[in-house]
């Protein structure tokens, strides 16, 4: 891992090349926040909006040598119009009970987990890390996560890791029950809700994650109208190719 720069006394890194975990056959580069620096949730928040994402403590942002496809995205709230598809998944969740967990990764996730994972990603990587790897992944001790739970009745159906920025909220990962989650939309449900929550909270923004054009799993967050994406330092409005 090279040293690249000193802004502000927050010292970037580059790290080696690795296989992209998006674009087949590509190869891929982070720039790295040092992990060293004492990170804290405002710091972030100023991070987040322009481009970088976290993952565990690490806050990074792709930094690809000829390839930008990775696009920070945001939904501003207040215009947010769900389409008929949403407005459906929205009335079809309603049974839902919905519990927001401060309190950390919880045992009883561990079945939700590693089934997903062996539906969804089997031999992508993630299913050779442990319950406890993939619980560091998703909260940090400098920032505010929610483990946001769905239930239906007894049966825990899906887990939302949400960052509670002073922004917005921003989209850790999401997991869900496969068997269950894909008859209900659960993934789209997850950020249906975290948009009402901001909402109800009266903040501006969702940040739902990087888009990818050119991959199908992250290419739905342009269905969520209108959506903005920061491509060469300015948030603009990113058309939707999913639909």
């Amino acid at each position: 891992m090279n040293r690249m720069a000193a802004e502000a006394n927050l010292n970037l890194y580059i790290t080696a090349v690795h296989p992209c975990p998006y674009l087949p056959e590509q190869q891929a580069m982070n720039l790295l926040v040092d992990p060293c620096y004492k990170m804290t949730a405002d710091l972030y928040g100023r991070l987040l909006e322009s481009g970088f994402r976290r993952s565990g403590t690490d806050v990074y942002r792709p930094h690809c040598k000829g390839c930008s496809a990775c696009v920070s995205s945001r939904i501003p709230v207040a215009d947010f119009k769900p389409d008929r598809s949403q407005r459906r998944n929205w009335q079809r969740n309603q049974d839902l009970h919905v519990v927001v967990n401060h309190a950390g990764f919880k045992p009883l996730y561990n079945d939700v987990y590693r089934h997903y994972i062996r539906e969804r990603h089997a031999g992508g990587g993630m299913d050779t890390d442990s319950v406890a790897t993939f619980a560091g992944f998703l909260v940090t001790r400098w920032c505010k996560t929610a483990l946001v739970e769905f239930w239906d009745n007894e049966r825990l159906l899906a887990v939302a890791a949400v960052d509670e920025m002073n922004t917005g909220l921003s989209s850790v990962y999401t997991f869900f029950d496969p068997d269950a989650g894909e008859q209900r939309g659960i993934g789209t449900f997850a950020v249906l809700w975290q948009i009402e929550q901001a909402r109800q909270l009266d903040l501006p923004y969702v940040y739902p994650g990087y888009w990818i054009a050119e991959s199908p799993k992250m290419r739905y967050k342009t269905r969520f109208q209108p959506i903005e994406g920061l491509i060469n330092g300015r948030w603009v409005k990113l058309v939707s190719n999913s639909r």
